[in-house]
């Protein structure tokens, strides 16, 4: 009697988490690590300074994990449904407003894999990689066969497209799996995703300026927004969905759910009510006041006019 390996004792169980992709991969030197460094030298990180620390994690992931054998990568659908406030104003899929923020859902996912892992290898130790850890993951989700990489930099799921969060785990278990077969790129000629960046953050096939980006500038970036930016936002105030909108391997759908009232009552909240709604969401990485500055940019009127 044969019994099922523990890669794909993992991989079932990824699924019926409703992961809609899992890969595995041995923690090589990260590959792409080269264009990485160059990227960052090139400044086009915009004012995200942690994205250059620990770089030598960063290119060998193991140094996160001692003794790890294996990465897990794995890929989590968006809610199906753009949130939209009252008065038709949008924020990211990502970014559900009525769902704890995605770096807690994935932990609490991943945990029970780590679960699983830990039944099978009680001696295993394990790490749970979402989103802030210092690991390349889009590459190494790409070198594992979950999707590939596409023009638009982000990664692409076949038969799903690139509305996924991504998660790794990082282990010290023994896990004999098959070979990854990294994905080709299947853009091709296609340029859609370049032709529909708003602010040109797309600056080429595969390069990306993220001081330029409408997802950095109303999420991650503190400075002041500039002057005229609303006519980029269009009537979205948190995050951008323009080149994955466009992209031919994203089911198309302009399907949107009401999930927030409207921009009045945003603009209105106090930080008692805002912590209350929103303090478990991904509306708290930014905080209410810059909350209020990109909806008063969306709606192209001056900051706190009076």
């Amino acid at each position: 009697m044969s019994f099922p390996s523990l890669h794909s004792l993992v991989a079932e169980k990824a699924r019926s988490l409703g992961f809609v992709a899992v890969g595995f991969t041995e923690p090589v030197r990260a590959p792409c690590f080269d264009r990485f460094r160059a990227w960052l030298d090139a400044k086009k990180n915009g004012d995200m300074a942690w994205l250059g620390k620990h770089l030598d994690v960063r290119e060998n992931p193991s140094r996160m994990l001692k003794g790890c054998r294996t990465i897990i990568s794995l890929a989590y659908p968006y809610p199906p449904r753009q949130p939209q406030t009252e008065d038709g104003f949008f924020v990211a899929r990502y970014a559900n407003p009525v769902l704890v923020d995605y770096h807690t859902r994935m932990r609490s996912l991943c945990s029970e894999l780590v679960s699983l892992i830990k039944a099978n290898d009680p001696a295993s130790r394990n790490r749970v990689c979402v989103d802030s850890a210092p690991i390349v993951e889009r590459t190494f989700a790409a070198v594992a066969g979950v999707g590939f990489i596409g023009k638009n930099n982000l990664l692409i799921v076949p038969g799903y497209g690139s509305y996924v969060y991504l998660a790794e785990i990082l282990t010290t278990a023994a896990m004999v799996f098959p070979f990854p077969r990294p994905v080709p790129c299947a853009c091709g000629s296609c340029s859609l995703c370049l032709e529909a960046c708003p602010t040109g953050a797309l600056e080429r096939a595969f390069s990306i300026d993220a001081a330029k980006c409408l997802s950095y500038l109303t999420v991650e970036y503190q400075g002041k927004l500039e002057a005229g930016l609303g006519t980029a936002l269009g009537k979205c105030f948190f995050g951008c969905d323009r080149c994955q909108e466009v992209c031919p391997f994203n089911r198309q759908s302009d399907a949107s759910e009401v999930l927030l009232p409207s921009t009045d009552v945003l603009l209105g909240m106090d930080a008692e009510a805002f912590e209350r709604d929103f303090g478990r969401t991904a509306f708290a990485r930014t905080g209410l006041e810059k909350l209020k500055e990109n909806i008063y940019a969306a709606r192209k009127r001056p900051l706190n006019p009076i």
